[in-house]
């Protein structure tokens, strides 16, 4: 079968024919795999992985059955997972698939039962691979005290921050989005949130993992506000501490997903994208074949023209 692998010597990503998978697991026939920033960064940056590439995965069970992946496989048994906290397993970026483990940018992929999620009937599988960024930013916002005299501001609109907007606009009184590009914006004012954040926010969310994000996110706090780190933060980057501290800030740092009580953030996610179908028209800008890999990947770092979520269609 052809599957997306990651060329750490060139920095490149490049379609190989590889065996299909074998062993125990459920089969999974792949219908959508979504390029996140984090496979460009690790492609960008030559991170040795020695798989197929692909954490944000929809595709058909062999009874024919739509669903997602949670693309994990946690050990199950150390203390975090005991807790409920299995994307804080212990076994690391081992158990995640298309980083330790063999993703979805690939015509089949093999996952134990656990990674399944049911999808509304209203969900296209070929929008399914939203489930996954979904998740990241349903399981950071979860942790906030939001109700519907919330004011909220969200500073970066790629795919989690537009995310974050889907799930708040409906429980918040006002959710304004910091965008750069033209693409963003369009797709902040298709989600119902508004543009250009200004004054006091009771809650903002860090989405762009820079500095300058940062600065302005901490700027946008009001006293006692809520700030939730949902970027990834690949290099590291410098607290605005006195801003912070002036203002008795409660931070939180939030990644991955798992679950509350019984429901997993997945599930959430599946039953938001079920309920405000607007999502996948906002967030998928393009679509292209497995074949067409290397092309998408070029097209996904490019914000400027225009790409939001970049879809492989295997």
């Amino acid at each position: 079968m052809k599957a997306v692998r990651c060329c750490s010597k060139t920095r490149t990503v490049r379609l190989e024919d590889v065996p299909a998978p074998q062993g125990e697991g459920v089969r999974v026939k792949v219908r959508s795999s979504g390029i996140c920033g984090s496979d460009l960064h690790m492609v960008d940056a030559g991170f040795p992985i020695a798989g197929t590439l692909g954490h944000e995965v929809a595709g058909l069970l062999p009874d024919g059955r739509a669903v997602a992946l949670e693309p994990l496989s946690p050990c199950g048994h150390c203390d975090r997972c005991v807790m409920g906290d299995y994307g804080m397993c212990r076994a690391g970026p081992g158990m995640i698939y298309g980083v330790g483990r063999d993703g979805g940018m690939a015509e089949e992929i093999l996952v134990p039962q656990r990674s399944i999620v049911a999808l509304p009937s209203s969900v296209r599988v070929e929008d399914a691979c939203l489930v996954e960024p979904l998740a990241v930013a349903a399981h950071g916002i979860r942790r906030l005290a939001l109700d519907g005299n919330s004011r909220v501001a969200i500073v970066g609109a790629g795919p989690v921050g537009l995310c974050a907007a889907a799930l708040c606009v409906p429980h918040a009184s006002r959710v304004d989005v910091a965008a750069r590009h033209d693409a963003q914006k369009l797709a902040v004012e298709k989600l119902g949130a508004s543009l250009e954040p200004e004054g006091e926010y009771d809650i903002v969310i860090e989405c762009a993992g820079t500095d300058i994000a940062l600065v302005q996110a901490a700027q946008l706090c009001g006293p006692r506000a809520q700030l939730l780190l949902l970027a990834t933060y690949w290099d590291g980057v410098q607290l605005p501490a006195f801003e912070v501290s002036m203002k008795n800030l409660t931070i939180h740092a939030s990644a991955m997903y798992s679950q509350s009580g019984l429901a997993r953030d997945v599930d959430v996610a599946a039953q938001l994208l079920g309920r405000y179908p607007q999502i996948a028209d906002a967030l998928i800008t393009h679509r292209l074949p497995l074949d067409a890999a290397v092309e998408a990947f070029s097209v996904a770092a490019d914000r400027k023209a225009g790409a939001i979520k970049v879809v492989l269609e295997p």
